[in-house]
């Protein structure tokens, strides 16, 4: 009677979830597709992509070594500069960006400050602002700075992450306890040495996912750096391969089809943050969930 019970239940169970199974599996399909697309297209070549064969399966010819090849060597190897920029600013600004989000957020949860509640819904409001309406405002600061068309043009701006702020404050408001931070000021530790050996490890969630997120936002980051550089040799990949792309369409590469090595160049720029994500998945997803439950 027990086994036909837990039985019942358990039908009853895989019925009520199967809409949301359903839902998931069709939303899991909707977001590979495309990537399965740059990883079919990224194999052929120029009559491979245009020769009336399927978007979504590999042509006769899979020529991968040649694509990389051509893709690393193409301009005097600039797609490889491109990368390197782009880690560069992704490392800088996404690890500027943390360390301010970790000390801001910390400040606001665990301090009593004159203008803080002000402070934190200025900070708040900050947050609702798109990213791309500051650029222009930003690009004429700079040029009376004299600092357009370098790579501080760039870094500086991505060094702001309201959001990493305001996900700190909140996990740092419940994740340590005030008991722990007064015990500590008992025994004398300063307020430097209780933040880093006290707080910090325990943020350390939290902290993975901030600089996560603010490596992503920096790496894929396309119109403040098409704004602020003029020179293709500090470009970032999004920037670099928009520049093919654009020499592509105008059939301006010298008889040289483009379009091969730009999707291959797409789905390369991807990998860095695909292994990011699986090394640290288990860091990033505890810090958003407990952010969200807050």
């Amino acid at each position: 009677m027990t086994v036909a019970l837990d039985r019942s239940r358990r039908a009853a169970a895989r019925r009520r979830y199967l809409p949301m199974q359903i839902l998931l599996g069709f939303l899991v399909v909707y977001f590979l597709i495309p990537f399965w697309w740059v990883i079919v297209n990224s194999s052929k070549t120029a009559a491979g992509l245009f020769g009336g064969g399927s978007a979504l399966w590999f042509a006769d010819v899979v020529d991968y070594v040649g694509n990389f090849s051509q893709l690393f060597t193409f301009q005097d190897g600039i797609y490889l500069r491109w990368l390197g920029n782009s880690a560069l600013y992704a490392f800088v600004g996404g690890l500027g960006a943390t360390v301010l989000a970790v000390a801001a957020g910390y400040g606001f949860a665990k301090y009593r400050f004159a203008g803080r509640q002000l402070s934190f819904a200025i900070l708040l409001g900050s947050v609702m602002v798109p990213t791309t309406a500051l650029v222009i405002p930003t690009f004429i600061l700079f040029a009376e700075l004299g600092i357009t068309n370098t790579i501080w043009a760039v870094i500086l701006p991505t060094l702001l992450n309201p959001f990493g702020v305001y996900l700190m404050h909140v996990y740092a408001r419940d994740a340590v306890p005030d008991e722990l931070l007064d015990a500590g000021r008992v025994d004398g530790a300063s307020e430097f040495r209780i933040f880093v050996q006290v707080a910090l490890p325990m943020l350390r969630p939290a902290i993975v996912t901030v600089l996560l997120l603010s490596i992503v936002a920096s790496w894929n980051n396309y119109f403040l750096p098409l704004a602020m550089l003029s020179d293709n040799r500090l470009f970032p990949v999004t920037v670099g391969i928009g520049l093919w792309q654009g020499i592509a369409s105008a059939n301006n590469a010298g008889g040289t089809s483009l379009w091969s090595i730009i999707i291959l160049g797409s789905l390369v720029s991807v990998i860095p943050l695909v292994i990011a994500f699986l090394t640290l998945q288990r860091y990033w997803q505890g810090g958003l969930s407990i952010g969200s439950l807050k």
